[in-house]
């Protein structure tokens, strides 16, 4: 498919078949995700896969949208907030790698910024932010591989947080059910590309 196809083609889908999907299909959607940039190469992105039946209706008690139920995986989207300790090490290996090689900038700024310390409320927001992006490229592969997914923002953190035994360094930022879609839902209204151009100066 063609990557044009796949923004076009994806829908938020609601209805899912019985089919269960591969394991293989599972990596694939999962590597997609470690591809994916991260902010000083953090990679905060972490995974529970819930295949289980049980596992899958016990996550249906955390929120009002009961159809993850009856995906065949839930991705438990996740952001690890013990990496923005690692920045140090992931930003020296992107110089070992000679990302920021003949690359104008101001070396003030940059050591002053890394410096900087966030409150609780901007490094989750920052990770979230991280994990997003990773979500995102798992979204578009589902599609790539004929299967759809919804982005489940509405559910009790702190209950899915204890049935799934996380540590407190995982912060959960979106459920993601996964699986052959039972619906063709047409494209969404989308505001024209003047509401969302501000301005060019």
């Amino acid at each position: 498919m063609e990557f044009t196809q796949a923004i076009e083609q994806r829908r938020s889908i609601r209805k899912f078949k019985g089919d269960p999907i591969t394991d293989a299909m599972i990596e694939q959607l999962l590597e997609a995700a470690r591809l994916a940039p991260s902010g000083s190469n953090i990679q905060p992105a972490r995974f529970v896969v819930v295949k289980t039946p049980a596992m899958r209706e016990k996550l249906g008690t955390c929120t009002p949208y009961k159809f993850i139920t009856r995906a065949p995986v839930i991705f438990v989207c996740c952001a690890d907030r013990a990496s923005l300790s690692t920045r140090d090490r992931r930003v020296g290996e992107l110089l070992e790698t000679g990302v920021f090689t003949d690359v104008e900038m101001d070396p003030t700024d940059s050591k002053a910024y890394s410096a900087a310390q966030m409150d609780d409320f901007a490094s989750r927001l920052y990770l979230s932010m991280n994990a997003a992006i990773a979500i995102e490229h798992m979204v578009l592969r589902a599609v790539d591989l004929g299967l759809g997914s919804c982005w489940i923002g509405r559910f009790d953190k702190e209950k899915a947080h204890r049935i799934l035994e996380l540590d407190e360094d995982t912060h959960i930022v979106v459920l993601l059910p996964v699986g052959y879609p039972a619906q063709s839902p047409p494209q969404r209204p989308r505001l024209s590309l003047d509401h969302l151009v501000l301005k060019t100066v």
